[in-house]
């Protein structure tokens, strides 16, 4: 009985095993498309590109003689991952190398085997009904090899090494441990906490302190489901530029002209809701869209006049750059109103009627809801708005309309929930719904037309054990 070396792909589907052999004078296609050498189903793996990913035989064979093969991701929207590790490009395959495809919909190993010829026996691919028809494409020849037990990973393939990563799992790849494993925000975490502990007592310390953390979270949330890697010192720094131009003569510009020139005179305690939403609409959606909208054209008109790469790090050339500068601007915006006016006003007011302990109190009361609410408030608006600000660069024979449309819905938005505040609180809730929704809406519009969607960290998929992409 002849013995032979085969090298082979073996798809792991439902605990079975099927082997597929790696011809050495062609090229494996693997994917959804009937013209694909291992044809994958494309109603369960809806994840896996058409054509997803080829394993090459390389000419030249390794030094011992032993052919070599690689893998080579074809641009697929949701990655090839080999032993967790997204795959850039192509990579030469090593046996017992591991591809997870998609969303896990089909998992790979690359193994050299001895196999008999009476163990060669033709199976149909994964994902190949009996009804499909044939094409001209040649297909593998699939070999079955008994399986005995229900666990995916057979008894040989487990690695039983012992390293010192293992017992000390900190000096291993600490790439993953800043990207993967939220040690930044983890790190930001304890900090605001140490502040906290130690504030001195001070009420102003505490309350920016714990402003700032709020703020930082809500944003954070944000940021993760848009999934666009930009730049967090941009990100803080269109916050600043908010708090600087509501601190400069810049602000009273704008307020003679959306609250003295045209009608956003906002009426303390008219029962007209006609007359409020006006002035709510001009004096406070159209005026405080268009100040938190300055640091996203800021960065807008540095990024085209800057070369890569940082014309696409500072630069507004998307939806979603447009939303995650918005967002944080909205921050900013929050931040300083609710720390400078909203709750100082308070604490003053009902302090010098019922003592400090109380004022501080109340004003604590009102810096929570305020701050967390300002991911379906002013960080929707904004966010919205941006939104637009980055398709009119997608589309720019139809910029100003789709800026006029952007500006005056996250307008109406802004203004909806300011009136909403003085009819009834299940109204000021159903505001509060409508902008988040409309932010996700946004959000997720932008991702599908996103020219970098394939770098996306939020519309990739992450194999098990893995925290974010690579």
């Amino acid at each position: 009985m002849t013995e032979q070396n085969y090298y082979y792909l073996t798809s792991i589907i439902n605990g079975k095993l099927i082997n597929h052999l790696l011809p050495t004078d062609q090229v494996t296609l693997i994917g959804r498309e009937a013209s694909c050498q291992i044809i994958l189903d494309p109603t369960a793996c809806k994840e896996v590109s058409r054509r997803h990913v080829e394993i090459r035989p390389l000419t030249s064979p390794a030094p011992n003689g032993i052919p070599q093969w690689q893998a080579c991701d074809l641009g697929s929207a949701n990655g090839t991952y080999i032993n967790g590790q997204r795959l850039q490009g192509c990579q030469t395959l090593q046996s017992g190398d591991r591809l997870i495809l998609g969303n896990n919909c089909a998992e790979f190993l690359f193994k050299r085997k001895e196999i008999t010829k009476q163990q060669q026996k033709a199976t149909i691919p994964p994902g190949k009904s009996s009804n499909q028809k044939e094409n001209n494409q040649p297909k593998h020849k699939a070999i079955t090899l008994p399986v005995k037990s229900s666990n995916p990973i057979p008894n040989n393939q487990v690695d039983e090494s012992l390293h010192l990563s293992h017992i000390f799992p900190i000096i291993s790849k600490k790439q993953n441990l800043w990207q993967k494993g939220y040690l930044i925000p983890g790190i930001f975490t304890i900090f605001i906490v140490i502040g906290l502990l130690f504030s001195g007592g001070s009420p102003v310390i505490f309350n920016a302190l714990l402003a700032t953390y709020l703020a930082g979270l809500g944003y954070y949330f944000i940021y993760r489901i848009a999934g666009k890697r930009k730049p967090w010192w941009l990100l803080i720094g269109s916050a600043l530029l908010t708090m600087i131009i509501l601190r400069s003569f810049l602000f009273y510009l704008f307020v003679f002209v959306f609250r003295e020139v045209l009608p956003g005179n906002i009426e303390q305690g008219t029962t007209n809701l006609r007359s409020l939403f006006v002035s709510m609409f001009f004096g406070a959606g159209m005026m405080e869209e268009l100040i938190k909208a300055i640091p996203v054209f800021a960065a807008l008109w540095f990024g085209l006049k800057l070369k890569s790469p940082w014309r696409e790090k500072i630069g507004v050339f998307e939806p979603l750059d447009g939303i995650l500068l918005g967002a944080a601007a909205a921050v900013g915006f929050t931040l300083l109103e609710t720390l400078g006016q909203y709750v100082p006003g308070t604490v003053q007011e009902v302090g010098s009627q019922y003592g400090a302990g109380a004022g501080e109190l109340l004003g604590l009361q009102l810096l929570i809801p305020r701050i967390i609410g300002s991911v379906a408030g002013h960080m929707a608006y904004s966010g919205y708005f941006g939104y637009f600000i980055g398709l009119s660069m997608l589309k720019p024979s139809k910029r100003w309309l789709i800026l006029i449309i952007g500006y005056l819905t996250s307008s109406t938005l802004h203004a909806f929930w300011n009136v909403s505040l003085s009819i009834h609180p299940l109204a000021a809730a159903l505001a509060g719904i409508l902008a988040y929704s409309f932010l996700l809406a946004a959000i997720l519009k932008a991702r599908k037309l996103s020219p970098t969607r394939s770098q996306n960290f939020a519309t990739q998929y992450h194999p098990p054990g893995t925290a974010s992409i690579k």
